[in-house]
């Protein structure tokens, strides 16, 4: 893939943008947790091309949720960050390939990430993988579920409020 067709395929859309803010938002809500947005994780530790990866040392998901206190603003910035988070979130924009952001969570488990979340916003859906692959739930609004469920932080949060403009 050349330069220009990966900056377009990491482009995000409206779409993505919508469930972006409302998933940052709604988890910002929860004293437990920091919530941070396209957060560049440092990587360096793994070969990334086990997994098909075109990146060397860095990853950025979507959201990333780290236990409340972890981070503040500091003096000097920091470009990238060692420390994985609990979750990190992907949220597949119109030019993405699905097995590209599978491919990425097989290096966040191997790096120890506990949970990783796909967020498919045309279907209004999101499946929950917890530690590998082949362990995910599916909550999607076409099947009428309430709520998104990630057993493994404790986590559970309104589908209508991820995909549906409310007057909440």
């Amino acid at each position: 893939m050349n330069d220009l067709a990966e900056t377009e395929q990491k482009m995000g859309s409206l779409n993505h943008s919508f469930v972006q803010t409302r998933l940052a938002g709604l988890l910002f809500n929860d004293e437990r947790f920091t919530t941070l947005v396209e957060l560049s994780l440092e990587v360096s530790q793994i070969d990334l091309s086990q997994f098909g990866l075109k990146a060397k040392d860095e990853l950025k998901p979507d959201i990333c949720l780290y236990p409340k206190g972890k981070f503040c603003l500091r003096r000097r910035d920091l470009l990238r960050i060692s420390e994985m988070p609990l979750l990190a979130i992907e949220i597949i924009s119109p030019r993405q390939y699905l097995d590209d952001i599978l491919a990425k969570f097989e290096a966040y488990f191997a790096l120890d990430i506990k949970t990783c979340w796909l967020v498919t916003p045309v279907l209004e859906s999101i499946n929950v993988y917890s530690q590998t692959l082949d362990n995910f739930k599916s909550f999607a609004v076409s099947r009428d579920d309430t709520e998104i469920i990630d057993e493994i932080l404790n986590i559970r949060l309104s589908l209508q409020q991820v995909f549906k403009e409310t007057n909440v």
